[in-house]
């Protein structure tokens, strides 16, 4: 089987599930495991935010949205190039991938008329469940079910060394400029950690907040995740938290626990490593309970 995944997430789940050599077609931003960045590229951002703030990339990112073009360009004659007999898409979110339409388009040009599978993770479980459907796809159901256990396991291990103690209140911000906190799976994340999520709902989107919402849920813990962006680059980029007026006065910031994490790596996509997000949540709500590996760095800001 043929395989071009136009997810990252998708990408990951394909090698952890040992269809790497399957793979012949990956997105732009596939960059784990490292092996993905050897693969042929399907897709390019039509949006350059080299540089710009994060309120300069929302208005654009807005700007694309209301006009109906897409983020995300579809290479036609890279993908042809391929020979796809599957296509890993999404329709969850077109911030985040090729849009839909234009995987529909080009199946209906392509020769052999390759299969789509679109997935649609919303909920830690369901992040699980896309884990199962490409091994069904793919004829790799039984090392998908190891894959489940092994996570499923870890999450174990995490719920037991927080278990009776007292959950950390938290707020978990996916985008600085404005602010908008997470959904989809990473309120499950924060609570199998030991944590509440007071704004974010798992199984809905994330969504933009005035700082007032922020002030009136008065959170213990601040999780900076910022969609895209790697550890360093969150770090980097949260000084336009300090410009909200009032932020000073968070519970969270005065009592020095404000974090930046990876938010690409371990946040943003529902696939194999958002385990690993919660084990580096629990090292951050309850270190004196979770000793294990954390995956990758936080920094306290």
């Amino acid at each position: 089987m043929r395989i071009a995944s136009l997810l990252p997430s998708s990408t990951e789940i394909c090698f952890a599930l040992g269809l790497g050599p399957s793979v012949v077609g990956v997105t732009h931003e596939c960059d784990f495991p490292p092996q993905a960045q050897y693969k042929p590229i399907l897709t390019r951002s039509t949006l350059d935010h080299t540089g710009q703030p994060q309120a300069g990339i929302d208005h654009h990112v807005r700007q694309h949205r209301h006009q109906g073009s897409s983020l995300y360009a579809l290479d036609l004659a890279a993908l042809a190039r391929v020979h796809p007999d599957l296509i890993l898409t999404q329709e969850l979110c077109d911030v985040c991938a090729v849009a839909y339409p234009q995987v529909q388009e080009a199946v209906r040009i392509l020769p052999g008329r390759p299969s789509v599978i679109s997935l649609e993770p919303d909920s830690l479980a369901s992040v699980w469940r896309s884990i199962a459907e490409v091994g069904r796809v793919t004829g790799s159901a039984a090392r998908a079910r190891e894959l489940i256990a092994g996570v499923s396991a870890r999450v174990d291990a995490v719920r037991g060394a927080v278990a009776g103690r007292k959950r950390v209140r938290v707020v978990c911000i996916e985008w600085y400029d404005p602010i908008m906190v997470a959904g989809h799976w990473v309120p499950d994340q924060v609570e199998i950690a030991g944590g509440v999520d007071l704004l974010g709902v798992s199984g809905t989107p994330s969504r933009s907040v005035p700082l007032a919402e922020v002030a009136a849920a008065d959170p213990d813990c601040i999780i900076c995740m910022p969609c895209g962006l790697r550890h360093q680059e969150a770090v980097a980029q949260a000084r336009q938290l300090t410009a909200h007026p009032g932020w000073g006065s968070l519970r969270a910031v005065q009592a020095g626990r404000v974090y930046a994490v990876d938010g690409s790596w371990y946040f943003n996509r529902p696939g194999p490593r958002v385990i690993d997000g919660i084990e580096l949540l629990a090292r951050i709500l309850h270190p004196e309970a979770w000793r294990g590996p954390a995956p990758g760095d936080f920094s306290q800001l």
